[in-house]
């Protein structure tokens, strides 16, 4: 009975203190959106927004998830994470979709899920009572004014998972726990400059990469680099070849879809471009595999940085 009774108390002390957090009101892309009570039947788009959920232990709140299988391979742990979360679109969900499964909350991000202007925004969503949590990095396509991309994206973003779930507590020691993480990598040699990092997404004609205002730029500059296409003023988006040739990156990060060729088909693609070929990077052979869960805001970033920081700076990391 006294473990009972302790127990129950327990139970009960969490549930007060959950309470005592609500009313709370978040910002979501500069919208104040206000919960009275945690979400309980919630849908996540994407692989890393889903990553960010199952990091703060909320699958018991989740009724489905987005637009994953029908644009990349789910790793054995993020299918066990999921459990018998079902998937209830592979791709960007319809508005019919949604409400279908009766959401009470959804997390998604312009480009990651919704598109501007489209059948599913948070105004759409809001006259059926679903509130939404815009993915802070996606931002960029409605905001008037533009920031840099940095850590912040991720670590604001799960805090604001926090406050809307009761969990601030298990946020907040994630979050102290990648900064632990990331304050012990190894630096750039003192008196060296950081080394300019390319990301190879995908194209031929143009490539498709990451522009200053999307997560690999802060993943770079974490890890003791900077991003060769810093001057692009944009999230993700094109170039030309003569302007990534220019820049002289001294490092490739390929992005890895682990479909058709992947990540060895973009390697051999730049090995054999009459100006790539020629560049620091190509010519000693200087690329890092990443997936991307790993390039999108969510907890896989830390890894990311960790490995982007050993392969560009390896003598330190001894």
């Amino acid at each position: 009975m006294k473990k009972l009774f302790i127990s129950l108390m327990a139970v009960m002390s969490v549930s007060a203190a959950s309470a005592a957090d609500f009313p709370v009101t978040i910002q979501s892309c500069g919208t104040p959106v206000t919960f009275t009570e945690p979400p309980k039947r919630a849908i996540i788009n994407d692989l890393n927004m889903s990553e960010m959920a199952f990091a703060l232990h909320l699958q018991n709140r989740i009724v489905g998830l987005t637009g994953i299988s029908g644009w990349y391979k789910m790793t054995p742990e993020f299918k066990q994470a999921m459990g018998s979360i079902p998937e209830l679109a592979p791709k960007y969900p319809s508005l019919e979709t949604l409400l279908a499964a009766e959401p009470d909350f959804f997390f998604a991000g312009w480009n990651y899920g919704m598109k501007v202007g489209g059948e599913v925004t948070p105004d759409t969503l809001s006259k059926y009572g679903i509130r939404t949590f815009v993915l802070s990095e996606s931002c960029v396509f409605t905001a008037a004014h533009k920031h840099k991309a940095t850590m912040d994206l991720l670590y604001n973003d799960v805090l604001t998972l926090g406050a809307i779930f009761g969990k601030r507590d298990e946020a907040q020691a994630l979050i102290s726990g990648w900064k632990k993480t990331l304050s012990e990598l190894p630096e750039p040699p003192k008196g060296t400059r950081p080394l300019k990092v390319f990301v190879y997404d995908s194209g031929e004609d143009k490539p498709f990469t990451s522009g200053k205002y999307a997560m690999p730029t802060a993943i770079i500059e974490a890890a003791g680099g900077k991003n060769a296409m810093e001057a692009l003023e944009t999230s993700w988006g094109t170039t030309s070849w003569e302007s990534v040739a220019a820049a002289e990156p001294d490092f490739i990060i390929l992005l890895d879809y682990q479909t058709g060729s992947g990540a060895d088909g973009l390697r051999r693609f730049l090995e054999n471009h009459p100006l790539m070929k020629l560049t620091p990077a190509v010519q000693h052979q200087r690329y890092l595999k990443l997936q991307y869960a790993e390039l999108t805001p969510g907890p896989a970033n830390v890894h990311a940085v960790e490995k982007l920081a050993r392969a560009m700076y390896p003598a330190a990391a001894k």
